[in-house]
Parts: structure tokens; C-alpha cells; sequence
């Protein structure tokens, strides 16, 4: 973990010269001139004119990716050849983490000792997971009559573009990458074009891996242009995105318009925290409460945005989420000190802030928070907010937020707590507080989630899936379950 200081992480941010044009074919692609800026969050300060793709620089990408799988040897080594691959990229990550690092804080506004600690530690896992199993994978032989012999085997499904936020921009990225490039696909990653930089860099670190042309390739641009070309492109065979769940819906009218590719989504939550009376831990309960939705400004899909309290305990426990949120430090997230930082843009702050006044219009009653603040830093800063007195029906208690802010709800009976928790057009995550081991069974079993926590929120490992059902997507990042989103199931029957 990084122990520089802020004036070391301020003059670290001076050196900076990003990198700002496409990656296609393990070189440089400067595009065909068109720009767009970066500002960061956290002063508002021009960061770079990054290129900005259009349909001509992504048929480039794509056609490098088809080249790469069609002709060239990725999808031909041999596994453990490939998982050896994904080791020298998790150890070339691990040598510029703290640059990584710095580019994920100036670029979307997260605090570098988090951006060092959590997303980078992260990234470098990822790889590595994936660069492990690479070679341990087995495919089937079906046990069939003595004179037949069938196999079962996972082929690559060739062309993967993979759509990635700026929430965790290199997180997000690896996710898709590390289980793609194991399979043996091609990628062409777009960048969310609010963070650019970081996945730009790693492409460019990424040459020293000595992966294939075309293996990887990132192109920048926006959604509307980039995002749906490459949707709508008949040479990629696969999409997967992380993203909110309007875009999500965009996906699958491309893949259904264009050659029915397989469209792999990732989208929103809503996710309801629920803390009965008797949870082993109040304190460390409403600590997580406040830290699970004040994380990386609250931007982060599974974020526990709905706390569902039991009436019994609801003043006592809320009084103490909302004194942790009022001590949380909001500052320059190059400051190893800051807690919190800067919303992304001015933009999703204004959004955020429209959210916190429909709250206030709907009768819920604002605790703590609400307000902008460190004004003198110039960036896009607000107060971690709270709400109690919340309605179901409210829609700080329905719509994805994606900020930090809290809505506080109260139940009475198990029942009324899962039937509060699944009133939701989402099922991302969801965690659950209790000593009853029945209670956590029942509970967790009832609740329309991807994920349940018991006793805690965002644990877990590169061995478990992640993602969601009902309008938080479909298929699964993480573990060997996410290889199912890059293989294609071939059987071949052999008549002996």
C-alpha cells in the first residue's frame, strides 16, 4: 500500500502526461483528429484532449481483433501459455500501481489510497486468478455407448467488446479482460469516456506483456457513437458492459439488430441492507451502513443505498449511521487523509442533487448532508447525505442514485422486511444482520439478489460470482462462471 504523502501525490500529479490516443494493433492510433476533454473532479482542471473515436476507428479495432482471432496464435496456444500472459500483465500492473493509481484519483475523483489499495489490488488479483486457472480448465466426456465417444468442449466465442464505467474504471476492465484473454478471445475495450486515461495507459503498459496485434485494443469515445458501433458491429461476437441499466437496454436492441451476438449485462442497484434487532454487532453494523453507501462517493452499483431497519432499533441505529456520515472527511482526494471525494463531473453532481431535493419534496426528512462543499477546491464536492422517514414509494427509495446518499426505511416483521427489500425493479445485492441462523437462511433464500452478505457487505473473492437478476442484468463477472460468457459449448460425436 502507498505511503506517499500529499504534497508527494501533488507533485506526482504535475509529472502527469497522459496518454490520449487509441491502442489498435499494440500501437498508438492517434484517430482522425477529433478530441474530446477531461477535466478532474477534484479542481476542474483540464487533464487532457483525449482522441475521440468514430465509426472508423472502431472498425479498425474490430478488424485488428477478427485479424488477431481469425489468423493469429491467441486463440491457438495453448492455455497455460496464455495464463502465463496474464501473469506478466498482473506483474507489470504491480510495478506502476502507484501511477495507475494516481491516473484512476485525477481522472474520476476517487481517494489514491483507496484507488491503490482497492481498485488496483484488485486489477493485479484479477489477472492473476485468471492467469492461474488458465491451464486447469477440463472439458467433458459424457460417459455414452461402448461404441460411440462424444466431447464436450469450450471453444473461445472469438470478438469480445467490453463496455466499462468510470466508477472503477481498471477494476471493471480486468473483470472482462483477464477471463476473455484466458478463453482465448480477442477484446476491444471502450472506456468510459469520463475515464479514459487509466485503461489508455494500461494498454500502452501492456505492449511489454507481449501479447499478439490485435489481441487488445481500446478505443475512446463516447456511448452514442462508440458504444454503438461497437453494439451494432457484425464482426464482434460477444458484448459485455457494466453500466447503468437505460444503456443496458440499448445493448440488447444492437446485438438484436445487427448479428444476434451474445450481450452480457452488468447494470444498476437498489441494494436493501437489512438490520434486525438482534445482529451480533450494531456498532460494526451501522459502521458498514455508512461506509458501504459513502465508498467511492457512493458511486458503485451495489451499493447498500436502501437501509431497511427494524422499527425497534431504527432511531437508536440511524443516529449513529448519520454521525459516521458527518464525520467522514470530504476533501482532495490526492490527500491520503480525505474519506471521500469528489462526484465525477458537475454534471452527475447537478443529478445527485436533484435526487437529495426530490427527497426532501417527498416528505423524507434530510438528517445530515445535502449540500456542497470544499468550494475553494473548485472540483465537484458534496456532503455524504442521509434520509430517514423514507416511504417505499419515494423515489430516493426506488431510483439508482449512484451518490452518496442514504435512504432509511423501517419494518416490523421478517415478512414486511423481504417483501420492502424485493420492491424493487433491481436485484443486484442485498445483506441481511442477525445472530438467528434461521432468520439469515430464510432471509437470504427470500431475497431477489445476486449477492446476499450476512453479517457484512462487499466481502468475497475472485472465486465467487458477481451480478445481479431482474433489471440488474444478467451473466457473471468473477470465478469460473464468468468463462461461460467467453466460451461457446461444442459437442462432437465420434461413431466408433
Amino acid at each position: 500500500m502507498t505511503t506517499r504523502t500529499h504534497a508527494e501525490w501533488l507533485a506526482a500529479a504535475e509529472r502527469v502526461v497522459p496518454v490520449t490516443e487509441h491502442h489498435i494493433r499494440g500501437a498508438a492510433e492517434p484517430g482522425g483528429g477529433a478530441t474530446f476533454t477531461i477535466r478532474s473532479p477534484r479542481d476542474g482542471s483540464e487533464l487532457a484532449k483525449v482522441a475521440d473515436a468514430g465509426t472508423k476507428e472502431v472498425d479498425l479495432a474490430v478488424e485488428a481483433a477478427r485479424y488477431a482471432f481469425d489468423r493469429g496464435p491467441w486463440p491457438r496456444l495453448a492455455p497455460i501459455e496464455r495464463g502465463r500472459a496474464l501473469l506478466r500483465i498482473a506483474e507489470i500492473v504491480e510495478r506502476h500501481r502507484e501511477e495507475l493509481a494516481l491516473l484512476i484519483s485525477l481522472e474520476m475523483g476517487k481517494p489514491v489510497v483507496e484507488a491503490d489499495a482497492i481498485e488496483l489490488r484488485a486489477v493485479i488479483n484479477t489477472f492473476r486468478w485468471y492467469g492461474e486457472l488458465a491451464g486447469k480448465l477440463a472439458d467433458e466426456v459424457p460417459h455414452t455407448a461402448p461404441d460411440a465417444l462424444a466431447l464436450v468442449t469450450r471453444e473461445p466465442v472469438g470478438v469480445v467488446a467490453a463496455v466499462v464505467p468510470w466508477n472503477f474504471p481498471l477494476t471493471m476492465a480486468a473483470w472482462k479482460l483477464a477471463p476473455a484473454l484466458a478463453a482465448g478471445c480477442t477484446v476491444v475495450l471502450k472506456p468510459s469516456e469520463r475515464s479514459p486515461l487509466s485503461a489508455l495507459r494500461l494498454a500502452e503498459l501492456l505492449v511489454e506483456a507481449d501479447l499478439p496485434q490485435g489481441v487488445l485494443n481500446v478505443v475512446a469515445g463516447d456511448g452514442p457513437t462508440v458504444g454503438r458501433a461497437l453494439g451494432r458491429h457484425h464482426e464482434v461476437d460477444a458484448l459485455v458492459f457494466t453500466g447503468s441499466t437505460a444503456v443496458g437496454r440499448h445493448f440488447l436492441r444492437y446485438g438484436a439488430d445487427s448479428n444476434l451476438k451474445r450481450v452480457w449485462l452488468e447494470l444498476g442497484g437498489k441494494s436493501p441492507n437489512l438490520v434486525f434487532p438482534d445482529a451480533p454487532d450494531l456498532g460494526a453494523a451501522a459502521a458498514t451502513a455508512a461506509w458501504g453507501i459513502f465508498f467511492n462517493q457512493g458511486a458503485m452499483c451495489t451499493a447498500p443505498s436502501r437501509l431497511l431497519v427494524h422499527r425497534s432499533i431504527a432511531d437508536e441505529f440511524t443516529d449513529a449511521v448519520v454521525r459516521r456520515a458527518g464525520a467522514l472527511r470530504v476533501g482532495d482526494p490526492l490527500d491520503p487523509a480525505t474519506q471521500m471525494g469528489p462526484l465525477v463531473t458537475l454534471e452527475h453532481l447537478a443529478m445527485v442533487r436533484a435526487h437529495i431535493a426530490s427527497g426532501l419534496a417527498d416528505g423524507a426528512r434530510l438528517r445530515t448532508g445535502g449540500e456542497p462543499v470544499q468550494h475553494e477546491l473548485g472540483g465537484w464536492f458534496l456532503e455524504p447525505s442521509v434520509f430517514d422517514q423514507v416511504g417505499p414509494d419515494m423515489r430516493i427509495a426506488r431510483d439508482e442514485i449512484f451518490g452518496p446518499v442514504l435512504a432509511v426505511l423501517t419494518f416490523d416483521t421478517e415478512e414486511e422486511a423481504v417483501e420492502l427489500a424485493n420492491a424493487s425493479d433491481y436485484g443486484l445485492a442485498a445483506a441481511v444482520w442477525t445472530a438467528n441462523l434461521s432468520t439469515a437462511h430464510r432471509v437470504s433464500r427470500a431475497l431477489r439478489a445476486g449477492t446476499v452478505w450476512v453479517n457484512c457487505y462487499e466481502e468475497g473473492d475472485l472465486t465467487v460470482p458477481f451480478g445481479g437478476v431482474k433489471q440488474s442484468g444478467n451473466g457473471r463477472d468473477k470465478s469460473v462462471h464468468a468463462l461461460d460468457k467467453y466460451t461457446e459449448l461444442k459437442t462432437t460425436w465420434v461413431q466408433l
